[in-house]
């Protein structure tokens, strides 16, 4: 510890220093002026010694670009490596080159944090393919490709938390765990402590009753409609599907409004239409260099398209019409199209083909295939619900929603036929006290990203992902 006058004399050494203003390295490339003392900190994409000069190139995060560090040859150390985190503090100045605007010329390099590079998986300059990257989640979020996914989810978030505040909805946080099992959205994840587990007794849960990781917060939505006209939720939500295909995740977020004082399902597809344009409109603005690396080494033209459907009206078809246009269809479905029976991925996919590669909303599904909640459309043999499912090019359903059945007799009646009458019997509380025609629809938000950007796995769309099989992490 030094004493008062060795203290003091610090003291004044460092004031004597020039102050350096710590600057995030898209604030120094989008500088206008150059700056005498500046800080920058970060990991190095790059390393370059000649005999004259040192070339570094440093990430923080902030963007997709890196900035580039002049240094002396003599500032360069065996821990300035690539991938090792550094500080830097110099002179930012204008850049004699044309790649970029500003360049820092360092006058202190310090190496917080060194990276052994012989172990270190990955490698500088070489683009990882997805599928190799996926292998390390601890250490993916630090390839370019992942940095730009995490500032387009980041900004997707924002703009869905925006669109619908700007709107005049109200943000809900809908429970994770709940007690209601949503009846007809998936398979479920029970929740039990490590001691229920071992003891596997009856009468022994935490709660009291059965509780399960959710599926989706709509039906906590409808409380809140209930005092609210316009609600939204956005957070995870789980399905225990075993399934390793390329759109399904064990935990994944989900965007989900309901709408009060609403008789039809016009108004439930054009706020669907209405949010996926204006979230995709600020992507494509607010991120136009990590949404082009996406779309020129990983979906060469979705861009173009992309902005081509911001410009035209979604279709619309009934259940009906697209059954006979999957009968009609020159190709062989491995699951054959029947009336009654529920769209799979290859009819979703061959129906966005025939209409052009555009976005489809299908209505009006059969009164059986549907979950209790939905609204009875009282339409004769045919007997259909007033539901939509939203298709996309190369995903299949993005979104799914519908009126919610406010009638109280016809929604006793249903409840009654399956049993679930004790059950959800605040549900029908809702319809006693106060019932408004009423909907609403969910969006899975990985989805929507891996469409604008044209990703073909999920698995690469989100951070962490989880999936039958593996919980890496």
């Amino acid at each position: 510890m030094l004493g008062a006058r060795g203290g003091w004399r610090a003291l004044r050494r460092c004031a004597s220093l020039p102050r350096a203003v710590r600057l995030r390295v898209r604030e120094a490339l989008g500088a206008r002026e150059a700056a005498e003392a500046v800080r920058v900190q970060g990991w190095v994409r790059s390393v370059r010694s000649q005999k004259e000069v040192l070339f570094l190139h440093i990430n923080d995060g902030s963007s997709l670009e890196s900035l580039q560090v002049v240094a002396d040859p003599s500032l360069e150390t065996r821990d300035l490596t690539f991938g090792s985190a550094v500080e830097v503090q110099g002179k930012l100045v204008k850049s004699p080159h044309r790649m970029q605007n500003m360049e820092l010329q360092a006058e202190t390099i310090h190496v917080v944090g060194p990276c052994d590079i012989w172990s270190f998986p990955l490698k500088m300059k070489e683009r990882h393919p997805l599928e190799y990257v996926r292998q390390f989640p601890h250490l993916r979020c630090r390839n370019n490709t992942l940095g730009a996914l995490l500032r387009i989810r980041s900004e997707a978030t924002a703009g869905i938390h925006s669109f619908f505040q700007d709107n005049g909805y109200v943000h809900i946080h809908t429970p994770i765990i709940t007690s209601n099992d949503c009846e007809g959205a998936g398979e479920l994840f029970q929740i039990e402590t490590s001691r229920e587990a071992k003891e596997s007794a009856e009468n022994t849960h935490f709660f009291n009753v059965p509780a399960f990781l959710t599926v989706s917060g709509q039906l906590h939505l409808e409380v809140m409609a209930g005092a609210f006209t316009h609600v939204f939720t956005f957070g995870p939500t789980f399905r225990a599907e075993n399934s390793q295909s390329r759109r399904h995740l064990a935990e994944f977020y989900m965007v989900e409004a309901e709408l009060s004082f609403t008789e039809n399902l016009q108004d439930i597809m054009q706020v669907m239409e209405d949010l996926f344009k204006t979230v995709t409109s600020t992507v494509l603005s607010k991120c136009p260099r990590d949404i082009e690396l996406f779309h020129k080494y990983i979906a060469p033209a979705q861009k173009g398209r992309l902005e081509q459907i911001l410009k035209h009206k979604f279709m619309i078809i009934s259940y009906s019409e697209a059954v006979e246009i999957l009968k009609q269809a020159p190709q062989t479905f491995t699951f054959k199209p029947e009336w009654g029976c529920d769209l799979q991925t290859e009819h979703e996919k061959y129906l966005v083909k025939h209409c052009g590669e555009v976005p489809v909303f299908v209505v009006n599904y059969p009164y059986d295939l549907k979950p209790f909640y939905m609204r009875d459309n009282e339409d004769g043999p045919e007997h259909t619900v007033a539901a939509v499912d939203l298709l996309v090019p190369g995903v299949g359903e993005l979104c799914g929603g519908s009126l919610r059945e406010e009638r109280l007799p016809f929604l006793e009646s249903r409840l009654q036929r399956l049993g679930l009458t004790d059950a959800y019997q605040w549900y029908l509380d809702l319809r006693k006290f106060g019932s408004v025609p009423h909907g609403g629809f969910g969006m899975g938000f990985e989805r929507y990203l891996q469409y604008i950007l044209g990703v073909d796995n999920i698995k690469d769309v989100i951070p962490f992902p989880r999936f039958s099989h593996s919980c890496v992490l």
